[in-house]
């Protein structure tokens, strides 16, 4: 009872803010690489529906946590994000990702990111999950998220507050934090075939061996990914990549998603599997 009343509200506010600001908002100039995906999708890709669902706007504040400036069709920001710790190893644009301080499990210093070189020692987001979108947004206009409103307008930015709100996933029940694997069985894998088969394999093959991001000798597929970066390819199945034309899963419930990412993880992840 409390969650619907939770998701009631959190709607209805983003409904009521976004009213307020599409007639104050202004289109950013755009001057960014041209994203995978043709012109008649774009609408799609980085437009809004007139009446979005809960499951969009979760979606949708996801790809801002991912990437805010591909989702949104922005321009890339330049130098390093002025609030990212001087002793942390990341510079550049890539420091202005929300992933990249609070981790694609939202665990921050806590999670995958408590080592190595994405380590920043700053906590995850986890610790703000059911509390109301409203309470969020003010965190993120504060000075430790110095985004301005021609990077994130304020209506966008809820997106992100409800995402945090209602749309994280405790990801210890399906990854194994000591080896980045997923957890066999942590899912249903004749459910994951069944969605992989059904969806994801339209772009992505049966094998998933369609889509190479791989240079050269070095094959990429998504079965690659989800076998070395499971915390990402949950959260890039959950919301879509950023700036591309693919399909979330967010309709679909979370064990549904974990049952599809114990299934990707047993595909090839090399051209001779």
């Amino acid at each position: 009872m409390k969650l619907k009343k939770l998701t009631r509200r959190s709607a209805v506010f983003v409904a009521a803010v976004g009213l307020l600001f599409s007639a104050q908002t202004v289109s950013a100039e755009v001057s960014v690489a041209p994203q995978e995906h043709g012109p008649q999708q774009q609408e799609f890709v980085h437009g809004a529906p007139q009446v979005p669902s809960l499951e969009w706007t979760l979606a949708a504040g996801g790809r801002i946590y991912d990437n805010w400036w591909e989702a949104l069709d922005r321009s890339e920001p330049e130098g390093t994000n002025p609030a990212y710790p001087a002793s942390a190893k990341q510079e550049g644009a890539g420091t202005w990702r929300c992933k990249e301080c609070h981790g694609w499990d939202y665990l921050g210093a806590e999670g995958i990111y408590r080592k190595g070189s994405h380590f920043t020692g700053i906590k995850g987001v986890m610790g703000m999950r059911g509390k109301p979108a409203e309470s969020i947004f003010p965190i993120l206009r504060d000075a430790n998220h110095p985004y301005t409103p021609d990077m994130i307008t304020d209506e966008e930015m809820l997106r992100v507050a409800t995402f945090i709100s209602e749309g994280l996933t405790d990801m210890r029940a399906f990854i194994d934090y000591e080896t980045r694997k997923v957890i066999s069985g942590a899912g249903n894998f004749e459910r994951g075939r069944a969605i992989f088969q059904t969806t994801c394999a339209a772009c992505h093959g049966f094998d998933g061996r369609a889509m190479d991001w791989g240079e050269g000798d070095e094959h990429n597929f998504v079965g690659t990914e989800a076998a070395e970066l499971p915390d990402e390819v949950y959260n890039k199945i959950s919301n879509a990549h950023p700036g591309a034309a693919m399909i979330n899963t967010r309709a679909f419930s979370v064990q549904d998603r974990i049952s599809l990412m114990t299934y990707i993880a047993t595909l090839p992840t090399g051209i001779d599997d």
